[in-house]
């Protein structure tokens, strides 16, 4: 029998999770690296707070486990990147999960980011042998912020014209959360696998601030719409991006924390995603016998299955 998982990417439900698969399992903590990080400060005169974050670690992680190149590859980068950003911005125990659409629905790419500061993604798309890179004009963006008694806000925003990830992600938080901000995460670079640098920053005008400074901010981030410069030359450093961009404006540092790739895969949610079987489906990999394999499409960490926990998920259903 040919089994394939569908499983919630939170409650996007945007990608597979768990599929039967032969792939090298990979363990999670693996995965953990020590250089990536977020930074948060807050201009002196109370107009502007201000997140800067290196994912370069994170990104490489992700190409490592999924094998992905190209121009999807720097998308997937960039959402990852922009979704950490924005999650900094919210109450610590949000969690943030992004999921960008192709116009004709080819393409799905995610990224989940979690108070703990670990995050991950996926790309999939329906032809597996496709290279091409999808147009980002006309996609969609979904953002969906979680807080862990279930509670949601989604918002969802088409991708401007002419713009990229970066546009996108302003666009979202101008219309879904009513907050002037300008951004840029456009210093994802991707070269055979290997991530050069991957980082961002984002402005944000604080409430009850008239929008006088904004114009002011805004002329002068108008110098780094492109930080890919930047980002190779500090090897992505959130700190010296933060000096970079508010230089000549005094600001304070209000803290800094560790990011990482992290995976939430574990034998309790295959066990769940297995139970949303019908009992057929259930009785026959039951009287099939045999251990079931599958594996995480974020990290490839394999899971075996035996009947007699099959039979168990039968007794519970």
């Amino acid at each position: 029998m040919t089994l394939r998982l569908v499983a919630a990417v939170g409650t996007l439900r945007a990608c597979p999770y768990m599929t039967m698969s032969d792939k090298t399992p990979h363990h999670e903590g693996a995965a953990r690296h020590a250089h990536d990080g977020a930074m948060r400060a807050m201009t002196d005169d109370g107009a502007f707070r201000v997140v800067t974050v290196r994912t370069t670690d994170t990104v490489q992680r992700m190409l490592e486990l999924q094998g992905h190149q190209g121009e999807n590859a720097k998308r997937l980068g960039e959402l990852i990147t922009g979704a950490v950003m924005v999650r900094e911005t919210m109450a610590p125990d949000y969690r943030l999960q992004a999921l960008l659409r192709s116009t004709d629905n080819r393409y799905r790419l995610v990224a989940d980011s979690h108070p703990d500061g670990g995050s991950r993604g996926l790309l999939t798309q329906l032809d597996k042998e496709d290279r091409k890179h999808f147009a980002l004009e006309g996609s969609t963006l979904e953002i969906v912020r979680t807080l862990y008694s279930g509670d949601l806000h989604r918002g969802v925003v088409e991708v401007p014209k002419g713009g990229g990830m970066s546009e996108a992600l302003m666009s979202y938080l101008q219309s879904s959360e009513q907050v002037a901000s300008m951004l840029s995460v456009a210093g994802v670079s991707v070269k055979k696998q290997r991530v050069i640098a991957a980082g961002g920053y984002l402005v944000q005008l604080l409430p009850e601030v008239g929008r006088a400074p904004l114009a002011i901010m805004a002329e002068r981030l108008s110098e780094f719409r492109d930080i890919s410069e930047i980002l190779a030359r500090t090897d992505a450093a959130p700190s010296p991006l933060l000096d970079e961009i508010l230089y000549g404006m005094p600001f304070t540092r209000l803290s800094e924390r560790p990011l990482s790739w992290k995976c939430r895969c574990s034998t309790v949610r295959v066990m769940s995603s297995l139970a949303t079987l019908s009992k057929a489906d259930l009785q026959e990999l039951i009287e099939d016998g045999k251990p079931i394999e599958l594996s995480c499409d974020f990290c490839g960490q394999t899971y075996n299955i035996s009947a007699p926990q099959l039979s168990g998920l039968m007794e519970q259903s």
